[in-house]
């Protein structure tokens, strides 16, 4: 299957042969920032407030929201988006702390095409929302890497990311 015409011209793929079956998509994104950004995080002490639980939401809508912001995907019932996110913290070489908000996203559909995008609009967009509300405090945050973790359903079958560290891209 192709985004492309035998002609070259763009397409969006026909799945309406396709059979419909559950697929689900889990996907992570990493969002590394200084402690004392994270402090205020943590204690809603932002100009903006909760900034995770507005991550959420924003997460959330995305995964509803991905055929409008990527050419070609195809508009899904999106059934079920659950977004989590979870402190991390490491030691930089330099001895100042750092600490990562670990997103993520696991989006379920009965459908004829897979979620894997939804998933991973869902991380990208619940960590830049992150970053808008904390830029305030801390322009040099990093948001980053951002991937698919595992995708169930379809004709490909099962994917299972190899384990990663996610201070690495």
């Amino acid at each position: 299957m192709s985004h492309f015409s035998p002609d070259g011209d763009p397409r969006m793929v026909d799945v309406s042969a396709k059979p419909p079956t559950v697929r689900t998509a889990t996907a992570r994104g990493v969002i590394t920032m200084s402690t004392a950004t994270a402090d205020r995080i943590r204690n809603a002490d932002t100009a903006k407030g909760d900034v995770v639980t507005v991550a959420q939401l924003a997460a959330i809508q995305s995964a509803k929201r991905t055929p409008d912001l990527i050419p070609l995907c195809h508009s899904i019932a999106v059934e079920s988006v659950d977004v989590t996110f979870q402190w991390s913290g490491r030691e930089t070489t330099d001895g100042d702390r750092l600490v990562r908000l670990v997103c993520d996203a696991t989006v379920k559909t009965s459908g004829k095409t897979g979620v894997e995008m939804e998933a991973l609009t869902a991380v990208s967009v619940g960590c830049l929302t992150v970053y808008d509300m904390a830029k305030s405090i801390e322009r040099g945050m990093t948001i980053g890497p951002i991937w698919l973790i595992h995708k169930s359903g379809g004709k490909s079958g099962d994917y299972h990311a190899p384990p990663r560290d996610p201070r690495t891209p």
